[in-house]
């Protein structure tokens, strides 16, 4: 599957496996749960056996399965085949009335093109290694399933059957076999960067291959822009050589404000946005969990994200003191009500709420309307009267060539604050927040748990605040 996507990478892989990207806490946590999605979706056919993949060498996971098939088992969980000098492990491998049935688990919710490419080679290798099979299908999640209760993995998992399509592509799998073979017993591939590089899946060699590219070049320019890669072929990669005539009104404050560090302030447009906004005035943020595909709580579907922490500044008036609340919900437990009473209880009535990116806490409040419709008046209210401190920066009524094109209050805060940042925190993205809760759960050490307690609530506790900071800035401006 790697070598369908870039024969490099799979050069790449065997030989220097050494040059490949760190892995993030976010990557982390999707291995995770493709490994969690499978065990659930074992349960399709339960009483299964499983062949070990660590601690047994491909020997002896061949002779394992085997063994399974010969001694009359009915289910196989990783079932170990090996044919032409492939080997493949099948999540779960299941005789059926008519023969031998292959099922092939995915934590999408989705099918995509590249499932059927990886079910079509299960198939030629397990045909080849002497097993027919009579079925082949792909498991993948219900974007629509809500959980109420125990997970009913019936009503989690959508099963589609892939036998004809993948039946029809068998005959091109040797010669891509062999392409890729052939290609690793020579030289590494003389490959350039190009959508391959992330398409169907961002590849973990990238800082490698693109190691060469500036940092401020036609790839960092924001938004959409025609042709970057055939840009790129005619030797079109330094700012200063993209044709002025095919960037956006945005996209020129962005290559001229860092070509010339120049800056940008509207202060007509400026004024507009901070008319909009009044007192009390609440700057509002929430850490939520990953898009899990299995619902984690009651009345949740997958990929929802449940808030588990929230940071509340709030000023009663103009020129008043500054308050701070905040909740994080012991690791391990449904948030959602405490989380919620707490809010409820903290923000005044018709108060204006800022978040940035507004979108996202909009969001959070109406899946809250939809758990607790006790509360949906009130909540109502506060989805009325959120105002979004990211506008005038993506309007670029403020632009510092700093922040290189990106109104990321990551980008925003230093640019407009140099003494602030969230550089050297021991949490200093959603992804880590939410990897940080989870992780909670698992520890015994009491200090360790404080800990990282302690740099969850200043995470947090940093979003609101640097809103704080930068709205103060605007007003100055």
């Amino acid at each position: 599957m790697r070598g369908r996507q870039c024969l490099k990478s799979l050069y790449l892989h065997k030989y220097h496996p050494d040059l490949r990207d760190e892995i993030t806490p976010a990557q982390e946590a999707i291995f995770q749960t493709g490994h969690t999605v499978g065990r659930y979706a074992q349960n399709l056919f339960p009483g299964g056996v499983e062949i070990p993949y660590e601690g047994l060498s491909i020997t002896q996971q061949l002779r394992q399965t085997a063994y399974a098939i010969q001694a009359g088992g009915r289910t196989l969980y990783e079932a170990a085949f090996q044919f032409n000098g492939v080997f493949v492990k099948v999540d779960i491998l299941h005789r059926g009335e008519q023969g031998w049935e292959l099922y092939e688990v995915k934590a999408s919710g989705e099918l995509k093109p590249e499932h059927v490419d990886d079910v079509a080679i299960q198939c030629y290798v397990v045909a080849g290694a002497g097993l027919p099979l009579t079925k082949a299908s792909l498991v993948y999640i219900n974007k629509e399933y809500v959980r109420r209760g125990d997970i009913d993995v019936a009503e989690l998992f959508v099963v589609e059957d892939l036998t004809g399509t993948v039946s029809e592509i068998q005959d091109l799998i040797p010669d891509r076999i062999n392409q890729m073979r052939e290609m690793l017993r020579g030289e590494m591939p003389s490959i350039d960067i190009g959508p391959q590089c992330s398409d169907p899946y961002d590849c973990d060699f990238r800082g490698q291959c693109w190691k060469d590219i500036p940092e401020e070049s036609i790839f960092s320019i924001r938004g959409r822009l025609p042709n970057r890669f055939e840009l790129y072929r005619e030797g079109i990669v330094q700012l200063q050589d993209i044709p002025r005539d095919i960037l956006s009104a945005s996209q020129l404050i962005q290559v001229e404000g860092t070509l010339e560090k120049k800056n940008v302030i509207n202060r007509e447009g400026l004024r507009e946005f901070l008319s909009t906004l009044w007192f009390p005035l609440c700057f509002l943020d929430f850490e939520t969990t990953y898009m899990m595909p299995i619902p984690l709580f009651d009345e949740t579907r997958p990929y929802q994200q449940v808030p588990f922490q929230y940071s509340l500044h709030l000023s009663e008036r103009e020129n008043g003191e500054l308050l701070h609340y905040e909740f994080l919900a012991d690791p391990g437990t449904d948030p959602r009500r405490d989380l919620l009473e707490s809010l409820l209880e903290r923000i005044p009535d018709n108060a204006c709420i800022l978040c940035y990116n507004m979108a996202f806490e909009k969001g959070r409040l109406s899946d809250c309307k939809t758990w607790f419709p006790e509360h949906a008046e009130k909540i109502d209210t506060f989805i009325e009267n959120i105002q979004d401190l990211m506008v005038p920066f993506r309007k670029k009524d403020v632009y510092q060539w700093q922040m290189n094109g990106s109104y990321s209050i990551k980008n925003v805060l230093p640019a407009l604050i140099p003494e602030m940042s969230y550089e050297g925190m021991a949490i200093n993205s959603g992804d880590m927040a939410s990897s940080a809760w989870f992780a909670m759960a698992e520890m015994n050490d009491p200090e360790e748990r404080e800990k990282k307690r302690r740099a969850l609530l200043e995470y947090c506790k940093l979003d609101t605040l640097a809103m704080v900071k930068i709205l103060e800035k605007l007003r100055t401006l």
